[in-house]
């Protein structure tokens, strides 16, 4: 089991849950968990059928892109953040 960390601006999407636990061996099936139970994630995660550019995910604090991106193993009690970039500026 994996748990997943959501920030503040997707947890309307969860019920208002911090954290979440899901299964997978692959960050990519871990949220694919969470998207199957809570489709509402969905539309602010991905685009195009694919998790979006915009979409930083980290596994125990290191960004998956440095790793093997969404095809990156996960391990049993790993901690997986998802951190949509706010948009915004001056």
């Amino acid at each position: 089991m994996t748990r997943v960390r959501i920030p503040p601006m997707l947890r309307a999407e969860v019920g208002g849950a911090r954290e979440l636990e899901a299964h997978g061996e692959t960050v990519a099936e871990v949220i694919d968990d969470l998207v199957e139970r809570y489709p509402t994630l969905r539309a602010q995660l991905f685009e195009n059928g694919s998790i979006g550019s915009y979409v930083n995910v980290y596994l125990g604090g290191e960004d998956v892109r440095t790793l093997d991106g969404l095809d990156t193993r996960v391990h049993e009690g790993s901690t997986l953040i998802l951190l949509p970039a706010m948009a915004g500026g001056v």
